[in-house]
């Protein structure tokens, strides 16, 4: 066997974390293994991921996932803004459903100043949240299915995300980046027309989906290719602290919205679609069911909004209504000092999670008592779950990971490190 000279491959400031050398395979048909390069110049990799990838043939056995390739800053960012300012920096986390984002961040600290919105706005925030989930796994599934072949999957998908999209739009004023939560509230009221828009919607949705259970669910070609791949069991998704569809794809009953409701979702009736064996088939069977359970909590809620304020009132929390900015001292004080200075919480920190599209989305806050956060870091699932991607390539073939790659669903703002 001739000796083969070293493949150095350059992962940046670092070095290199896996041992990715070639290396001989005794009687294999391949006398070495080959380094492969994949992203993120590659049209499936969202061009902030790198993975390198060491074959033997098609199969792969070694991978380096590197995540480092979008740097914005988003923690140390929060630092220098007051807390409601921090809204479109969220919105980035998870450009595909922010509004999770903007109430995930709205709960935290709102948990920090010990107060409650009122029911109408957490209404309106469960409502919303459950259409932006459906849009996101909407854009996981298509893009997916897309990725495989099937183009007119992802047409009809996108087709309904659309439709969803001109409800956000409607309410918020905009489509991807919204900054429409509030500490305290949120920023607007549903629009007087918005329930009958939503059913309409909806229905549209569910036709959508029906043309894709049928198109794909059940294709011979479909569940070849993600049937037995990329299998991860309970246990092991437990040990990678995997959460959301990733997790429960395993067959793990964890969702945040059933174990530690907020925003009244304790009020809802809706359940939580579990795999069985934790492979890519289950992961998209999980997201597929998770939407029509979305579209009922939102059903549910439209029927049972209650009437009432949208924010909390408290003119050093929200900002106090502009007839009052402009004809009372009290009220233009107030509002110049809350855009000056800010929400002032107590001294102290905080943790608090929702459950977005792709699992557990977490904020930690330390306030020192001034107007900005002293630190901030974001437990973002995509991040989480791309430790796990090295785990669930080992001995699959190269034509697999791109679809594992969509079955994790990684949002590139959220592996901002």
């Amino acid at each position: 066997m001739t000796s083969t000279k070293l493949l150095e491959v350059d992962f940046g400031v670092g070095g290199i974390t896996t041992d990715m050398r070639p290396r001989p395979l005794g009687d294999d048909l391949h006398s070495d293994t080959m380094v492969v390069n994949l992203g993120p110049a590659h049209p499936a990799t969202h061009g902030t991921i790198r993975i390198v990838a060491e074959m033997s043939g098609e199969k792969i056995v070694d991978a380096d996932v590197d995540v480092g390739y979008l740097h914005r800053g988003f923690e140390k960012m929060t630092e220098t803004v007051d807390y409601n300012q921090v809204m479109p920096y969220t919105d980035r986390l998870n450009y595909v459903s922010p509004i999770i984002n903007n109430f995930g961040w709205c709960h935290t600290i709102e948990k920090l100043l010990q107060i409650e919105v009122p029911k109408r706005a957490q209404y309106i925030r469960v409502i919303l949240s459950e259409i932006s989930r459906v849009s996101d796994h909407l854009t996981c599934l298509g893009a997916s299915a897309m990725e495989l072949g099937a183009f007119t999957v992802m047409l009809y998908m996108m087709e309904a995300r659309e439709d969803l999209w001109d409800l956000i739009e409607d309410v918020t004023g905009a489509r991807l980046t919204v900054s429409y939560g509030r500490v305290g509230g949120v920023k607007d009221d549903l629009t007087p027309d918005f329930a009958p828009k939503m059913h309409a919607a909806f229905k549209k949705v569910r036709d959508h989906l029906v043309n894709c259970d049928r198109l794909l669910t059940r294709n011979r070609i479909f569940i070849d290719r993600m049937c037995d791949v990329a299998v991860m069991t309970a246990d092991e998704a437990v040990s990678y602290s995997l959460t959301g569809p990733m997790l429960r794809g395993s067959g793990v009953n964890y969702d945040i919205r059933k174990a530690f409701p907020y925003s009244s979702y304790e009020e809802f009736d809706f359940e939580v679609p579990l795999g069985s064996k934790g492979d890519n088939y289950d992961r998209f069977l999980v997201r597929f069911a998770e939407m029509e359970q979305s579209l009922r909590i939102c059903e549910q809620a439209m029927a049972r909004i209650p009437d009432g304020a949208i924010a909390v009132s408290d003119p050093h929390i929200v900002l106090a209504p502009k007839d009052e900015v402009y004809n009372s001292i009290d009220g233009m004080i107030n509002h110049f000092e809350l855009v000056m200075y800010g929400v002032k919480p107590p001294k102290g920190s905080v943790y608090h999670a929702v459950e977005g599209a792709n699992g557990e989305l977490g904020f930690y806050v330390v306030s020192d008592g001034s107007g900005k956060p002293y630190r901030a870091h974001v437990r973002a699932p995509s991040f989480i779950h791309m430790g796990s991607m090295r785990k669930m390539l080992l001995g699959a073939n190269i034509s697999d990971l791109v679809p594992t790659f969509g079955m994790i669903n990684m949002i590139g703002g959220e592996c901002d490190r």
